[in-house]
C-alpha cells in the first residue's frame, strides 16, 4: 500500500551569503516517515514557487515546521523592530493561506513551535516576539553557554523543561490520555490573544499558550509550541501525536 504524502513546508536560507535555498529539518522528515508512516513531501515557502490549491491537490496532510524566523509583525497589526529579526515573509504568505485552506478543504494540518504560531495568526490571534519579557512568564528559549553560545548537547537543548496543562475532555487530553505532560522548550515568538477559532487546549505552568485547535474544522488541525518532531520514536506524547496526525492523513488518502 502506498503511503500517503505530508507536505513539509521550507523555510529561506541563505547559502554562503549568496545563494537563497529552502531547507527543512531532517527531523520532521524522519518523524513523518518513522511514526505517521507518511511519505514527506518538502514544499517552498515562497509564493512565487508554490501555488497552494495545486499543492493541496497533490498532499494528503500538510506539517508546518518550527524555524529560526518569527512571523512578521504586521501580519497580526504591529510595528517590527530589528530586535524581534529574522523575519521570513515569504513563508508567512505561504504559511497561513496553507493553513486557512487546508482548514477549509478538511486537509489534515499539524503546527509545530512557529507552525502552531502560524496557525493563530491565519486565524487572528496575536504574537508577542519575546514571550519572557511579559510578567510571571519565564525564558522558553533554548539554553546556552554563559557565553550566549547555544548549548552543544542536544540532549540538553531538547530535554523536557516545563509541564503543561491539558483542557480536561479536550483534543489533547482524549489524545495523549493526561491532563499534565512534560515538554521540551525552544521559542521566543508566542501566542498573546487567541483569535476566535483558535482554542486554547495546553498552557505552561506559567501561562504560556502550548497547544491549540481550530474550532469547526472539518478535519486534522492542531498546534503545538514545543519541538514534537524531535524524539517521537521514543517520547510516548510526541508518538501519541504523530500516530494521529498519520492516522488522519491515512483516513483522507486521495486514491491513485
Amino acid at each position: 500500500m502506498k503511503r500517503p504524502v505530508v507536505g513539509v513546508i521550507a523555510t529561506s536560507h541563505q547559502v554562503e551569503n549568496r545563494h537563497m535555498a529552502q531547507r527543512v529539518g531532517e527531523r520532521n522528515l524522519q518523524a513523518l516517515v518513522d511514526v505517521a508512516g507518511a511519505m514527506p513531501l518538502m514544499f517552498a515557502g515562497c509564493p512565487g514557487l508554490t501555488d497552494v490549491d495545486h499543492l493541496l491537490d497533490i498532499v494528503d496532510g500538510v506539517l508546518l515546521t518550527g524555524a529560526r524566523a518569527n512571523v512578521h509583525p504586521t501580519r497580526f497589526g504591529v510595528e517590527p523592530h530589528p530586535a524581534h529579526e529574522p523575519y521570513d515573509e515569504r513563508r508567512d504568505a505561504v504559511a497561513l493561506a496553507v493553513t486557512q485552506a487546508c482548514v477549509e478543504r478538511g486537509v489534515p494540518v499539524l503546527g509545530i513551535c512557529r507552525g502552531l504560531q502560524e496557525m493563530g495568526v491565519a486565524f487572528g490571534s496575536t504574537l508577542h516576539p519575546e514571550i519572557r519579557e511579559l510578567p510571571g512568564r519565564v525564558n522558553h528559549r533554548m539554553p546556552r553557554l554563559e557565553n550566549g553560545e547555544p548549548h552543544p548537547d542536544h540532549a540538553v537543548i531538547f530535554e523536557d523543561r516545563h509541564d503543561v496543562r491539558l483542557v480536561p475532555g479536550g483534543a489533547f487530553a482524549k489524545l495523549f490520555g493526561q491532563e499534565v505532560i512534560r515538554v521540551n522548550s525552544l521559542h521566543g515568538q508566542g501566542i498573546l490573544e487567541p483569535g476566535k477559532r483558535v482554542v486554547v487546549e495546553g498552557v505552561a505552568d506559567d501561562g504560556t499558550i502550548e497547544a491549540i485547535r481550530i474550532a469547526d474544522a472539518p478535519g486534522f488541525a492542531l498546534g503545538v509550541q514545543w519541538h514534537a518532531e524531535y524524539d517521537p520514536q521514543r517520547n510516548p506524547i510526541n508518538r501519541a501525536l504523530f500516530e494521529a496526525f498519520g492516522k488522519a492523513v491515512k483516513a483522507g488518502k486521495k486514491t491513485g
